[in-house]
């Protein structure tokens, strides 16, 4: 392909993602719903690589007025609008990794038994800190996730034409990652819960991988569940991690679609047929303990990000206690809230969401 046709396609994609920067606003507080979120990462305030991970906290403030799966930043020239646009009202930094285990332990002590878990969630390509926050904190939002959320940020270019450079920055962050999954599983009180977007789930198995290697059972032991959002990730690379890490978290789900136009790109890039997220038959993984959930019947704009953009999806997942019925192997014996979806049971790694007509 002509490196212009190329060029245009990166772009194309690119203007479907909102771009955004971070407001600070405290007022917002009274108005918005806020969401908690706690941060490790590994990029400075410029968005560029640093050495080591930094931790702080962060209260997103998400505006009561607006369609679920969506995210509004201010306006350009204008004043913050609480009730529209998402806001930071409050943040705080932590100058040693003690204080910032202690700050988390806090938090899960004051969450009751059985909810104490602690999410983690990694963001994918040409994602500025803004985004993966804000995206985040929009998730938790419409999606009622238990436990207490930590988000990774790693340090993505944040442009449509990096996607070379973002990948030298998921190989620069997996010891980043490792430290922060290690932080989360020692929490206490709970399990780690790691979700990944995109080519942050190359960097969620990377981390893995490595952890794996280094002989970090234990910490990989204390993972309750990974969850995989249209992960940009070769198949057969995926192969080799999960033989590298052995016994794989339990459940390991991967939400994949068909009609992901950014996955199908990164393919064409690649040279490659399909990417893992693309995947539309479990053929290729079936012999390994995961379970793939096909969501491509919601796609919304490129469709890259269904789980966290598709209104009815969102009302599907966020109808689930806990997401169990979706992610559990007995799909035919009644999937309770989920009455407004069909579950085919395609394969014994496979589920099939579709909207009921």
């Amino acid at each position: 392909m002509p490196a212009r046709i190329l060029v245009s396609l990166l772009l194309l994609l690119a203007a479907c993602a909102p771009r955004g920067e971070i407001t600070i606003a405290p007022e917002a507080a009274r108005l918005g719903h806020v969401e908690r979120i706690y941060i490790a990462t590994n990029r400075t305030p410029a968005g560029s690589r640093q050495e080591g991970v930094s931790f702080g906290r962060v209260d997103v403030s998400v505006p009561p007025e607006r369609r679920p799966g969506t995210i509004t930043y201010p306006r350009q020239g204008a004043a913050p609008d609480p009730q529209r646009d998402f806001l930071v009202s409050d943040y705080a930094r932590f100058a040693r990794p003690e204080d910032f285990q202690a700050e988390l332990r806090r938090a899960i002590a004051a969450r009751p038994p059985g909810d104490r878990d602690v999410v983690l969630f990694v963001h994918g390509y040409n994602n500025t800190f803004a985004e993966g926050l804000y995206r985040f904190a929009q998730i938790e939002r419409d999606l009622r996730l238990p436990g207490v959320p930590l988000h990774f940020s790693w340090p993505s270019r944040g442009q449509p034409l990096a996607y070379a450079a973002d990948r030298d920055s998921v190989l620069y962050s997996r010891d980043g990652l490792a430290r922060s999954i290690e932080i989360a599983a020692q929490a206490g009180g709970g399990r780690a819960i790691l979700v990944a977007h995109s080519m942050g789930a190359l960097l969620l198995m990377e981390s893995l991988r490595q952890m794996a290697i280094a002989g970090e059972r234990r910490t990989l032991d204390r993972i309750g569940a990974v969850v995989l959002l249209s992960p940009d990730i070769d198949v057969g690379v995926f192969r080799t991690q999960v033989r590298a890490i052995g016994r794989l978290p339990q459940p390991f789900v991967i939400f994949t679609s068909g009609r992901d136009r950014a996955l199908n790109l990164s393919a064409l890039i690649s040279a490659e047929p399909v990417r893992l997220g693309s995947l539309t038959d479990a053929g290729p993984v079936a012999d390994l303990p995961v379970m793939l959930v096909d969501v491509g019947a919601f796609s919304t704009g490129d469709g890259h990000f269904n789980v966290a953009t598709s209104p009815a999806l969102l009302r599907i997942l966020s109808q689930a206690q806990e997401l169990n019925s979706v992610f559990s192997s007995d799909v035919g014996g009644g999937v309770g809230p989920l009455t407004r979806a069909a579950l085919h049971a395609e394969r014994a790694a496979q589920i099939v969401i579709s909207p009921a007509f």
